[in-house]
């Protein structure tokens, strides 16, 4: 199953590239046929995988090209396979009138295989392979249609990302000098308790640091807001599943399955990590606050929430990464349908910013109910699945006993304000203010179905989620124990 599901997205992309489809129904079947079928066999990977690695390659004894479906890969496959079609269908209505049709389908659906590659890797020097395609798949997404605003976007991305794997090289190659290999093992790799201490801790560091261009770790950031400039679709992939999770996933594996948090727990690199996560999730909430580009809001809220996900990573102990991965799962239902909305939002109005918010929600009724929805689910509202996975992240934070951890409670409760402040005005705007012009433009209405499906689908699965996410919370702390 996963060899199939790593395997379509690249013989799909490479067919649209290879076929230059000029007809927009045939080139939407061929990449939704691929991508609906590398969704099928990667969920089936999921929940029927015995653990068999898979390799590609062989270089030398400790590098190889490997792929395997633990715990930890099922919940980020698991989330890329649901979200990846929904995205998709909601792209072929926003694209359909943006043009350069093939170029972005192709990597569309180059970067799903990528960001499947990345999910399963079995060692860390195949995730640092694909960690680093991901940045070249996704930088023409970014540039599309080469305004000088997305070249200019996709410049600045590709120097953080540049940098970023740099640094995470050299966390690459010191985990292999010191421990022998780069295999994932949950605990960490043994020989690197043996090593100079200092050195290994400057090393997770490194690493952190690197991988956290993707996550958006303040000052690391600055590319995310800047990258609002591409296609909603890619947004909205870029800033809830693809680039941005793959950092928080990266180093979640960086510190529980190469280094270790034995190691790290109690170490001061726990605690400039810890310190940067905290910061950056108020730098990103008070930057939200001050943002009238109602986009690139989401994008520096998305700032905020990759570090929550990092707070729990971080705390270095089971709850901590439970809570984590909870809020990684939500705040990428949540965050993908809010980006949806505003993308449908931007592309019928042609407006952009909350001061042109007034009245939208009586004229585009669907799409500010969904996105009232979601507003009140990212700030935390009980019993939403925002608010779950802000209490599991607090309630850790506490039971860890630390300064950090109780830092990291008081900063989330003021986070949570913050994120009150910059989302739930916006959405009583839409529905309680008159318009700001008199007549309605022609566009100025709800979209059609293939737009709305994956909203009403995103917003049924996180009303389940409200009532049933128990077993999916006890599945996240099996994983973040090691028991899967």
């Amino acid at each position: 199953m996963l060899p199939m599901a790593l395997a379509l997205p690249f013989i799909g992309g490479g067919l649209i590239f290879l076929l230059r489809v000029t007809n927009h129904t045939a080139r939407n079947a061929l990449s939704f046929v691929f991508t609906l079928g590398a969704s099928v066999f990667a969920a089936l990977a999921v929940f029927s995988s015995d653990g068999q690695t898979y390799t590609l390659a062989v270089f030398s004894d400790t590098l190889s090209i490997a792929f395997r479906m633990d715990g930890l890969a099922r919940v980020f496959t698991g989330l890329t396979a649901l979200l990846w079609p929904l995205s998709t269908l909601y792209a072929f209505e926003y694209m359909q009138n943006e043009g350069h049709g093939n170029p972005f389908f192709g990597f569309y659906l180059l970067s799903f295989g990528v960001t499947l590659a990345i999910a399963t890797a079995a060692n860390l020097f195949t995730l640092y392979i694909f960690y680093e395609l991901l940045t070249f798949s996704t930088l023409f997404l970014v540039a599309h249609g080469l305004s000088a605003r997305s070249v200019y976007a996709a410049r600045k991305y590709l120097y953080y990302s540049l940098g970023g794997a740099a640094l995470a090289f050299v966390a690459m190659i010191g985990a292999l000098h010191y421990g022998g290999t780069t295999a994932f093992t949950y605990g960490g790799i043994a020989a690197l308790l043996k090593a100079p201490r200092s050195t290994v801790l400057a090393l997770f560091t490194l690493g952190f640091l690197g991988f956290g261009v993707k996550a958006a770790v303040f000052p690391l950031h600055g590319w995310l807001p800047t990258a609002t400039v591409a296609p909603t679709p890619v947004t909205a992939l870029l800033h809830a599943v693809a680039v941005v999770k793959a950092g928080v996933f990266s180093i979640a594996r960086l510190a529980y399955f190469v280094y270790g948090a034995k190691l790290l727990s109690g170490s001061w690199a726990q605690t400039v990590c810890l310190s940067l996560a905290l910061f950056t999730i108020l730098f990103g909430s008070v930057m939200a606050v001050r943002e009238q580009h109602l986009k690139r809001r989401l994008a520096y809220s998305t700032v905020s929430n990759l570090s929550y996900v990092l707070f729990g990573v971080l705390l270095m102990t089971p709850e901590g990464l439970t809570a984590g991965l909870m809020h990684m799962v939500f705040h990428a239902l949540m965050k993908i349908a809010l980006f949806s909305c505003v993308g449908a939002w931007m592309i019928r109005s042609g407006k952009s910013y909350v001061q042109d918010l007034r009245g939208m929600g009586r004229r585009m009724p669907f799409i500010f109910t969904i996105f009232a929805f979601c507003a009140v689910e990212l700030v935390g509202i009980p019993p939403f699945i925002g608010f779950q996975s802000k209490w599991a992240l607090a309630t850790a934070g506490l039971a860890g006993g630390t300064a950090l951890g109780f830092a990291g409670t008081g900063v989330l409760i003021i986070s949570a304000v913050l994120t009150a402040i910059y989302l739930l005005p916006p959405a009583v705007t839409a529905f309680a203010l008159p318009p700001n012009d008199a007549v309605q433009a022609a566009n100025e209405s709800d979209p059609g179905w293939r737009m709305k499906l994956p909203l009403i689908l995103l917003c049924l699965i996180m009303l389940a989620l409200v009532f049933f996410s128990g077993p999916l919370i006890q599945f996240l702390s099996l994983v973040a124990s090691g028991k899967l």
